[in-house]
């Protein structure tokens, strides 16, 4: 029987996915996510950021080094998995990373979102399409607010 070992963990990209194929041809993407934490310690907001590495195998690696940037948002769920070695010292070493088995990115701002609220002002629609457009809007914004 198998242990629990599962994880979620939400973040950022710390910097643009590595992409390597193995020996026997298999895709392996890399990459670093870091992770927010907050916590009040007296009366002041504290903020501790992990970093963690995730590697992806097959196709997940093909998506995630398509769609995976510095700075973009993702959520990971996956397995722990411990690689152990001897140093050059000859002392034991150890690293913890992620194995992810799924892989969600978050939406990225279109560019008039980016542009501002100037831009978004000139852009404004027709009075006829504003009510469907606010209406796919609430339920996109519903839909995400369950997502994450």
């Amino acid at each position: 029987m198998n242990n629990l070992n599962s994880i979620l963990i939400e973040g950022n990209l710390v910097r643009d996915p590595l992409y390597r194929t193995t020996p026997k041809g298999t895709h392996v993407c890399t990459f670093t996510l870091a992770s927010n934490r907050y916590f009040k310690q007296d009366s002041n907001l504290e903020k501790e950021v992990g970093f963690f590495d995730v590697e992806t195998w097959s196709r997940l690696a093909d998506s995630c080094y398509n769609q995976g940037h510095r700075g973009r948002g993702v959520r990971v769920v996956g397995r722990l998995k411990q690689d152990r070695w001897n140093g050059p010292d000859g002392k034991p070493r150890s690293r913890i990373s992620i194995v992810a088995e799924h892989v969600e990115f978050r939406p990225e701002a279109r560019a008039e979102e980016a542009a501002g609220p100037e831009y978004a002002e000139a852009r404004q629609p027709d009075s006829q399409f504003a009510p469907a457009g606010e209406a796919f809007a609430e339920e996109y914004a519903a839909e995400e607010a369950v997502r994450f």
